[in-house]
This record gives structure tokens, C-alpha cells and sequence, in this order.
């Protein structure tokens, strides 16, 4: 989880000095604020499902998995709503991309996930 967020952070800054160099500085702050409301809601997201709870069971992880997923939409909805309404000039096309690109690093995670799992799955068989 944690490696998925600093990925997204790198991919973000990444993004945003191509962004910047290639089509001006307004692109590139735009793509990194696209980066942020995605990266920040994501954390949030995050810290509730690591959280320790007072109840370590299944029902007390879902809860937290549903308010964390509702939190998230709210934070998302709240940043761009900000950014819209504070940040003059803004690309909205580069704050969308940058959004976008880092939110598809979550796939990403996934896939390191499922990779991790069928070694962990072949290892068994070999008996290792």
C-alpha cells in the first residue's frame, strides 16, 4: 500500500516535470495538482485501512474500508472543487491527465500484488 503511494507521488512529480518542460509551467503545476488529488484521498484511503482498531475483526475492517472509500470521494471531490475555484490560469486537460495517470499507478500495485502472490504460490509447490 505504501509502496503504491510513493509510486504514485514519484509518477506525479515525474509527470509534472515533463509537463512543465514540454508545454509551460501552467501545465506542469496543473498535472501536479491533478497528482495531489489523487495521491492525497488515496493516503486517506490508506490510513484508515492500517489504522489499529479497537475491534481486529472482519465487520471493523469493512466499516473502515467503507468510510475510507466514502472519505476519499469526499476529499477528491472537495480538492478539485478548491483547485477549480482557487488556482488562475489552470490546464484543466493537464489536471485531469496527471489525475488520471497516477490514479492508473493503483493497477500497478495490483498486479505487484497478484505477481507476489503466484511466487508465493510456486514456492509452495516446490515445496520451498
Amino acid at each position: 500500500m505504501l509502496r503504491v503511494l510513493a509510486l504514485q507521488i514519484g509518477v506525479g512529480a515525474v509527470l509534472a516535470a515533463v509537463f512543465w518542460g514540454v508545454s509551460g509551467h501552467i501545465a506542469g503545476y496543473s498535472v501536479l495538482l491533478g497528482s495531489l488529488t489523487c495521491v492525497i484521498p488515496n493516503a486517506f484511503l490508506a490510513l484508515r485501512l492500517v489504522v489499529p482498531r479497537r475491534d481486529p475483526g472482519a465487520q471493523a475492517l469493512i466499516r473502515a474500508a467503507y468510510i475510507g472509500e466514502l472519505g476519499k470521494l469526499a476529499i477528491t471531490v472537495l480538492m478539485f472543487g478548491i483547485v477549480f475555484a482557487l488556482v488562475r490560469p489552470l490546464a484543466a486537460a493537464a489536471l485531469f491527465a496527471g489525475f488520471i495517470i497516477t490514479q492508473l499507478v493503483t493497477f500497478t500495485g495490483l498486479a505487484m500484488r497478484d505477481k507476489n502472490e503466484r511466487n508465493g504460490q510456486a514456492s509452495i509447490k516446490n515445496g520451498e
